[in-house]
């Protein structure tokens, strides 16, 4: 089955104290059939006993700091690979990820697979089930994937997140069927498997854990529910008390942390056009509460709202002196945003505007701003300016016309040179050809990539 791991245990660096520990051997298991094992939802579970993320400014001469990993990486943990096997049309994909990288190819080539993975990855790492995470597994599944002598089909995600501890791995196998459920994992730094977990026992609804601690005791072992990501699980089981736990710790919470600060944003312009109700003023996904944001960021944010303002300028039609808000005469009612057009011009709702000025402005906040706008989990144990936001977009220049994908394009690589945050996105071939002399972006064509694996493989596996 595509979903079997090869499982292996925590292996200590060689050293008197921490022998070497042998391989767990691969082992075939038919699905389970007991109640769901009940286990911590880790909400906070990277909130624990925060690695030393470094000092100084971010981006800095000083940003790098020493991780408990042995490596050197940016005080921002951020994920620099995407990896995919038998997810969707994708066999073996390893996805470098730049600050500003865009996905194009044509349709069925896997783009929105690509953001669904990654997608997935940060719901678990905030505490989300299996089920959340994937409410449609067996979509996700090759159709042509065979199943095993005992029906089971998955597939396998994964990533590297750079940090302060070093290039740490994170790989995933997930059996989509007949029943949803994890089979293992491993979380891996400079070489060394710091967690693994396995199927051991198929009549239960759990898999059996093992990390380095490197005390009196090479590793501990522990079962976990087959339904929640270890990594995230793990600071809730380990104090830190022996070096080998707490490179265990630092690994885990830089994971937890990049994964966990996305945002997947996807503007509807027809649930835009209507008053939004008053509310916290974060934005949703489909930025349906655009004009409570745009209440908030003007009287909290006034430096990213004019910036926000001066885009507008730029790609939206007519003359713009700025962006405003009507409030509804019954506090706390309904709030309009609007356009102003200057002295002596009456004001443009913007449930009058054309839909790719309503997708150019949605986008462009979500730029511009951070965590603290928007409708997300942000990983509490770090400041603001420590982290790194990655949105994810699929149909980025959706609508768009040339200015304003030019403009959305400045704004991205200004943020992205910046490092507050990243990007992540769909784009048509127009957009993708811009993006290609642009410096400071990525283009990753997954169509001509996907053809040139296919013609690698022996035609039976085609």
């Amino acid at each position: 089955m595509d979903a079997t791991p090869d499982t292996a245990e925590p292996r200590p660096r060689p050293g008197p104290a921490v022998p070497e520990q042998s391989r767990l051997t691969r082992r075939a298991h038919g699905p389970g059939v007991a109640p769901r094992a009940a286990g911590p939802r880790p909400a906070a579970a990277a909130a624990a006993a925060a690695p030393p993320y470094g000092h100084g400014a971010p981006g800095g001469g000083d940003s790098a700091a020493t991780g408990a990993g042995g490596g050197t990486g940016p005080v921002r943990p951020v994920v620099g690979e995407l990896r995919l096997s038998a997810f969707g049309p994708h066999r073996g994909l390893a996805l470098p990820l730049a600050p500003v990288t865009f996905l194009t190819g044509p349709s069925g080539s896997g783009k929105s697979h690509v953001l669904a993975a990654h997608e997935a990855l940060a719901a678990l790492a905030a505490g989300a089930g299996l089920d959340e995470a994937f409410p449609d597994p067996s979509a996700l599944v090759p159709d042509r994937a065979p199943a095993d002598a005992l029906g089971r089909r998955g597939f396998r995600i994964g990533c590297t997140v750079d940090g302060p501890a070093g290039p740490v791995r994170l790989d995933l196998a997930v059996q989509a069927e007949p029943s949803l459920r994890i089979v293992g994992e491993r979380l891996t730094a400079n070489g060394e498997i710091l967690l693994g977990t396995a199927l051991r026992d198929p009549g239960r609804r759990s898999v059996q854990a093992a990390w380095l601690t490197g005390g009196t005791a090479a590793v501990t072992r522990a079962p976990f529910p087959d339904d929640r990501l270890g990594t995230a699980l793990i600071p809730l089981r380990v104090a830190g008390a022996t070096p080998g736990q707490r490179r265990v710790l630092a690994a885990a919470e830089q994971v937890v942390v990049a994964l966990r600060s996305a945002f997947a944003c996807d503007p509807e312009p027809d649930r835009m056009r209507r008053p939004a109700p008053h509310g916290e003023g974060r934005l949703l996904r489909d930025c349906a509460n655009l004009a409570d944001v745009l209440r908030r960021t003007r009287h909290e944010c006034t430096t990213r709202h004019t910036l926000l303002a001066r885009a507008a300028q730029a790609a939206c039609a007519g003359r713009i002196h700025g962006l405003d808000v009507l409030a509804s005469r019954d506090e706390p009612g309904p709030v309009t945003a609007v356009l102003d057009r200057g002295p002596g011009r009456p004001a443009t709702e913007l449930g009058r505007l054309g839909s790719g000025e309503l997708r150019f402005l949605a986008l462009s906040l979500v730029l511009l701003t951070g965590p603290g706008v928007l409708a997300m989990d942000p990983a509490a144990e770090l400041l603001s300016a420590r982290q790194t936001l990655t949105v994810l977009a699929d149909g980025f220049d959706r609508g768009l016309d040339r200015r304003q994908n030019a403009e959305l394009l400045r704004l991205a690589l200004l943020a992205g040179d910046r490092g507050h945050v990243r990007l992540l996105a769909a784009v048509g071939e127009d957009t993708a050809a811009a993006a290609r002399e642009a410096p400071g972006a990525a283009v990753v064509d997954l169509g001509h990539d996907r053809h040139a694996r296919d013609g690698q493989r022996p035609a039976h596996d085609r």
